[in-house]
């Protein structure tokens, strides 16, 4: 009887010092990226109202280009980016400890200066970096380190969005789709909610959208679900956009300083011949229209697609989450009504299939959904995330992202890793 108290005693002691661990990783990393996010999110509203308020900050967009270039080669980061990140959680990859501030400021350049860009990939890649010399300052082993990697991640997702659950998920999911580790659960998700707490007390408002829900019917879901099909052909259209174009901009020019340059030109060029800065920056002002107003020009996605290809290809920085909302959003708002749905929740319909199908992250999508619009649709978000999870087969965003289990049939894909790994 002894021995088995104390068995039971060693097993509590042990499971108690690795949560205790845990906790105060995600705590520190929680308040470290809640800090930086804010700032984050602080100068890149800022930057924007900036360059709105002063359209020819344009023409600066070729010269903070160089300026990018410049800081990543001086940095020796060059060509670093999400996927790195990836690569750090899936194979122990280091990570520099300049990827955050180089990113940091270039990401605001970008936006300062027009460039169509997101912000999530900064926060994956500043999140994750924060992250990774947590663990390492902690002198956490190698897999454990690579849970920290995914606690920052998902810190500075959380603390740019106000989506604390979703982030968590998403960093959970997106690195190998079909397999999830749920011991990093807690950490991450602890992160989040601190991170999230940070922004708030330091006044950053949680991304909402109001949107009304139609009454569930069988007749409603059905039209849901042939919305559902025609957007996954959209998120392998999107996708093969932003992977062509960084393609095509690399072999175009091979020099990273011509590159940077002749991007930022094209950018400065379709600016002018369409007459207003509609596409530049992240773009929130359109997606908020097409959601909560049911305003989107039918032009809309396929600009923003072609727009974001060319600024991140060139070299820019930022995110692709962010114009992956802008597409969903106003290709919903647009071909929704088609089928009979209310254009601004076929506008939420088609955020959220579009961010399910290009992330492969299902169950991030579906948290998500409820974060940014409630609950009351919750059925229909369902509807699209399976659908367009499935039918957009194996695209998606980032490249070193690995999908482990076939999307048809219930079986792992291990034999054909190398094949599914995209880019």
């Amino acid at each position: 009887m002894k021995e088995y108290f104390t068995e039971k005693a060693r097993c509590v002691a042990v499971y108690a010092k690795g949560l205790t661990k845990w906790l105060v990783l995600a705590v520190c990393v929680g308040v470290l990226c809640g800090l930086a996010g804010t700032a984050f999110h602080v100068l890149v509203e800022r930057s924007t109202e900036l360059r709105m308020a002063h359209p020819w900050m344009l023409y600066l967009l070729p010269a903070a280009g160089l300026v990018i270039v410049a800081l990543y080669k001086a940095a020796r980061i060059e060509g670093v980016g999400t996927n790195d990140v990836i690569d750090c959680v899936q194979d122990g990859k280091p990570l520099s400890f300049w990827l955050l501030p180089v990113m940091f400021v270039s990401t605001v350049l970008t936006h300062m200066a027009g460039g169509s860009a997101g912000r999530e990939g900064a926060a994956l890649q500043m999140g994750g970096d924060i992250g990774w010399q947590m663990g390492r300052l902690f002198r956490f082993k190698d897999h454990d380190r690579r849970t920290a990697t995914l606690c920052g991640s998902a810190a500075f997702f959380s603390a740019l969005f106000g989506t604390p659950l979703a982030a968590a998920f998403f960093s959970l999911t997106v690195i190998h789709v079909g397999v999830v580790f749920y011991s990093a659960f807690i950490p991450c998700f602890v992160a989040s909610l601190v991170a999230y707490g940070v922004s708030l007390a330091l006044g950053v408002p949680p991304t909402h959208f109001a949107v009304t829900a139609p009454e569930l019917t069988a007749s409603m879901a059905i039209r849901v679900g042939l919305f559902a099909i025609v957007c996954s052909l959209v998120v392998i259209l999107f996708c093969d956009i932003l992977h062509q174009g960084n393609h095509l901009m690399a072999r175009l020019f091979p020099n990273s300083w011509v590159r940077v340059l002749a991007g930022g030109a094209a950018v400065i060029l379709f600016t002018l011949v369409y007459g207003e800065m509609r596409y530049n920056g992240a773009g929130m002002n359109v997606i908020s229209a097409a959601i909560e107003e049911g305003k989107a020009l039918p032009w809309d996605w396929v600009f923003k697609a072609l727009l974001t290809a060319v600024t991140l290809g060139a070299g820019y920085k930022g995110g692709e989450v962010v114009p992956c909302f802008f597409v969903g959003a106003t290709f919903g708002c647009v071909a929704a009504p088609l089928f009979g749905i209310p254009a601004g929740f076929g506008a939420a319909l088609g955020l959220v299939g579009l961010f399910c199908g290009s992330s492969n992250c299902m169950p991030a999508t579906l948290f998500l959904s409820i974060e940014l619009f409630g609950s009351e649709g919750l059925i229909y978000y369902a509807i699209v995330c399976g659908i367009t999870y499935v039918l957009s087969g194996y695209s998606g965003l980032y490249s070193s992202q690995t999908i482990l289990t076939s999307k048809l049939e219930s079986e792992y894909l291990e034999g054909q890793k190398e094949q599914v790994k995209r880019g």
